[in-house]
């Protein structure tokens, strides 16, 4: 199995099921021998944790919100994700610039090219990925931007992530926010995975728990990541 470092994210609505499923995959990499990076977005480090908290909890427009976002993904690109990959680890990332597309740029209606212009500004690699070798974990196409390998996309309706939320604790600003609203996440999603294909894997999150994990194990073992 390849032991450079794999960077994968986990990716959904609110309700779908991604986290359920993403401390049984680290395990599964651990018992084939694997170090593993649990990590989230936002989030990560102790200021992406601040800021991860001001964007939850506080008003702000849409400009504000993004702004937000990406300086804690640079933190965490910098502090968490960069070495870790570069210490070989299987990093493991609940949402990353995906989710940034789908709620600010599909449920906000944010400018879609600002979000591209941020990613390439945040996720650019500028040496934090090579080594004195002048080695890489990433792959030729995307080394100059910083993005997953893989990010599995667990697909729900709208409607059923919600019946799954309704009373499981206090929700957030975004949890708390009307079906429409998440419809149009979901098309952003949607439209991400269309212009990056070859990334995304799509898990069908309406099936039964044990089935979800069954289509993640098949995902991973045909990728020769896991056996």
């Amino acid at each position: 199995m390849n032991m450079h470092g794999l960077f994968i994210s986990f990716e959904g609505i609110d309700g779908a099921g991604k986290s359920t499923h993403i401390t049984g995959l680290a395990d599964a990499f651990r018992a084939q021998g694997r170090a593993v990076t649990l990590t989230r977005e936002p989030g990560g480090t102790p200021l992406a944790e601040k800021l991860r908290a001001l964007v939850l909890g506080d008003p702000m427009d849409p400009l504000t919100e993004s702004l937000l976002i990406f300086a804690a993904r640079r933190d965490h690109l910098v502090r968490v994700i960069a070495p870790a990959l570069l210490r070989g680890d299987v990093v493991l990332c609940d949402r990353f610039t995906d989710a940034t597309f789908a709620y600010q740029g599909g449920g906000r209606g944010f400018d879609l090219h600002v979000l591209s212009t941020l990613e390439q500004w945040v996720q650019a690699d500028e040496g934090l990925l090579g080594d004195p070798a002048g080695n890489s974990p990433m792959t030729p196409e995307v080394e100059t931007v910083i993005e997953p390998h893989l990010t599995v996309w667990f697909d729900l309706a709208p409607e059923a992530a919600a019946a799954r939320l309704a009373g499981a604790r206090i929700p957030d600003k975004f949890e708390s926010q009307p079906v429409e609203f998440f419809r149009r996440v979901a098309q952003g999603y949607a439209d991400r995975q269309h212009g990056h294909p070859e990334r995304f894997a799509r898990i069908d999150a309406s099936q039964t728990r044990e089935a979800v994990w069954q289509a993640v194990q098949q995902v991973f073992v045909g990728k020769g990541w896991l056996s």
